[in-house]
């Protein structure tokens, strides 16, 4: 396929990577251009300029940005340069009410535009197994499915735009508690005086068994927080949560919570450390002297 990928960076890239590494001509652009140059040397991709120039003649244009702003104004832009009939694919975590506004931008521009969230962090786009969750019109999600089967481990078609941004809501509701229990266990074992790694091979093989505690126990006994998803990423995407439950009604205590405790880490200095640094406001003694 003839694609556009817009948003090169650490999910974006390797992302986009797979694309070439299955064959498929890709043209990325970054808005450092020096990231997308960069990017075509190491892949073998081809170097965009401009967004118009990675929208041209492609079938398939994917998006890997920041914020509902950041949205808009990409899918603006590549609205002028697409062909009739080409699937606009965000990656992006933003609103459900953004996703259903490029939806209708695309349709009356006589294109599809599909909002697909991933979760699975840097390591899954790496690895190429992300999980994409979809909202959208069932034939461009067809359309799409063989590029995104280059990058995701899973992809799941939960129904008209904004589906797959309300679903990737309930991903980041479902970590965030996740991620606290593990640094209250964490902080629990610690005040106990007990060994954190007898804890953790004691508690992870029964019903308390997460990803999270899996992948970053060890790591946060130790204060290391170089781990991926960054907690400014993380707040960003609380607000989202936070903002359509006071629409639907929807009552997350615990979410708007850890919210606030995320923003404890940040007035830490921890806004780029990974999600699982809600431990160090619970433990900054474990923190690197650097740290404190």
């Amino acid at each position: 396929m003839k694609i556009g990928f817009v948003g090169l960076g650490v999910m974006g890239g390797p992302m986009a990577r797979h694309l070439v590494e299955a064959g498929h001509e890709v043209r990325g652009f970054n808005r450092s251009p020096d990231k997308a140059r960069g990017w075509a040397e190491a892949t073998g991709g081809t170097f965009a300029a401009t967004i118009a120039e990675a929208a041209q003649g492609t079938e398939l244009l994917i998006l890997c940005v920041g914020n509902d702003d950041d949205v808009r104004g990409v899918v603006g832009e590549a609205l002028k340069s697409v062909p009739d009939g080409a699937v606009l694919v965000d990656h992006t975590t933003t609103s459900a009410t953004v996703a259903r506004e490029m939806a209708k931008a695309a349709e009356a521009r006589g294109c599809a535009f599909l909002d697909a969230p991933v979760s699975g962090g840097q390591a899954g786009a790496e690895n190429g197994r992300l999980v994409t969750m979809i909202g959208g019109e069932a034939g461009a999600v067809a359309t799409a499915r063989p590029a995104l089967e280059t990058y995701c481990a899973a992809i799941r078609h939960l129904g008209p735009s904004g589906a797959g941004q309300l679903t990737k809501m309930a991903n980041q509701i479902a970590i965030a508690g996740a991620v606290q229990g593990m640094a209250e266990a964490l902080h629990f074992a610690l005040a106990a005086g007990l060994d954190t790694d007898g804890v953790f091979e004691a508690i992870s093989k029964g019903s308390a068994q997460s990803w999270q505690m899996d992948n970053r126990w060890k790591t946060a006994a130790k204060g290391e927080f170089e781990f991926g998803f960054a907690v400014d990423w993380m707040r960003k995407d609380l607000g989202l949560v936070l903002d359509e439950a006071r629409r639907n009604g929807a009552r997350l205590a615990q979410t708007a919570l850890v919210d606030q405790f995320y923003a404890e880490v940040q007035a830490m200095g921890g806004n780029r450390w990974d999600t699982s640094s809600l431990a160090a406001r619970l433990n900054p003694e474990s923190l690197p002297s650097s740290r404190k």
